[in-house]
């Protein structure tokens, strides 16, 4: 696996390649990327990946850009696993936003990545004002050296695949839905870092999970958490999550990941979790006072202890033991 973090540290043998954003790496991604492995496997090519950092509506509009799926690292983890060849991070930047329809392909296709077959979604845009679009690439491919392929959508339940549907079934707490279009449940991964203890004050100890972006989703849910278990750490432990900016502890304050391990006390901290979130309890909200908090973080423990005593089979394939 190489991964350019420049275009400058362009390919030096002819390769396929795919554009996108691929924010959560979902069953439409993941359809292109094997179809994209096929073909270079079948003309003698590399495969690889351009995809850019930042998210191109977090450059145009960052207060209005759509919250992400996965970080940087989390996605990159799961081009990865797709089993392709190569990754190019591309900065967005506004020199690369200036580039023309034309620069691109003549500069970036043909002379720094030597693209000889070319792999893209059926709405995909791209150069200076989204002026580029799939005719001009087919227009442009036999002098610059590559053939084009349009990939159709792929439905799930008669619906597209697409990063913005999965937020919109986050935001709403429809997990199930959300994980049919990612082909797995959504999770967010990172390390656990202090807290203020109050759970292990009120006797339910947490671990805080390090957030790098805002989450798409908020709440109480049932987890399954990885990387915890000292011995095997591939095995998931079950857990009840809370997801948001904990108004009973906090006027004013920024979301944060908390998991309780269920009969748990190991030390945790820096390392790596991976919290694949299976089922939403409850939304956040505000309580009088502690007491009441923990009252009903008792009936949240025995929910989500329940939800897996009973799991449908489904979930129970997911999370791999339960």
């Amino acid at each position: 696996m190489h991964i350019w973090r420049r275009i400058s540290a362009h390919a030096k043998t002819p390769i396929a390649l795919t554009i996108g954003n691929f924010d959560g790496v979902h069953l439409g991604h993941q359809a292109m990327l094997a179809r994209l492995k096929d073909a270079a496997h079948q003309l003698g090519l590399h495969a690889c990946v351009m995809t850019f950092e930042p998210h191109p509506r977090e450059f145009f509009t960052p207060h209005q850009a759509p919250v992400r799926l996965t970080g940087l690292r989390e996605k990159m983890n799961g081009l990865i696993r797709t089993g392709i060849d190569c990754i190019a991070i591309c900065r967005f930047n506004s020199d690369f936003a200036r580039l023309s329809p034309e620069r691109f392909i003549t500069h970036i296709l043909n002379q720094k990545l030597h693209v000889r077959w070319l792999l893209i979604g059926d709405d995909f845009r791209f150069g200076a004002c989204r002026a580029g679009d799939s005719a001009m690439l087919q227009a442009r491919s036999a002098e610059n050296g590559f053939t084009v392929e349009v990939m159709p959508s792929v439905l799930v339940d008669n619906q597209r695949v697409s990063s913005s549907a999965i937020r919109q079934a986050l935001a709403t707490g429809n997990l199930d839905k959300a994980g049919k279009l990612l082909g797995r449940p959504y999770n967010i991964s990172g390390r656990v870092i202090d807290g203020d203890k109050l759970g292990r004050q009120i006797g339910f100890p947490t671990a805080n999970i390090q957030l790098r972006h805002n989450p798409p989703l908020r709440g109480i849910f049932v987890v399954s958490v990885y990387g915890a278990n000292p011995s095997s750490p591939e095995i998931p432990l079950p857990g009840v999550a809370s997801l948001g900016v904990r108004p009973t502890i906090h006027a004013n304050g920024k979301p944060v990941l908390e998991v309780h391990l269920f009969d748990f006390n190991n030390e945790i901290y820096g390392q790596r979790l991976q919290v694949d979130f299976l089922h939403k309890l409850r939304n956040e909200e505000k309580y009088a006072d502690i007491s009441t908090l923990v009252r009903q973080i008792e009936k949240d423990v025995a929910q989500a202890k329940e939800f897996f005593m009973t799991a449908p089979t489904h979930f129970n394939r997911l999370c791999g033991v339960f």
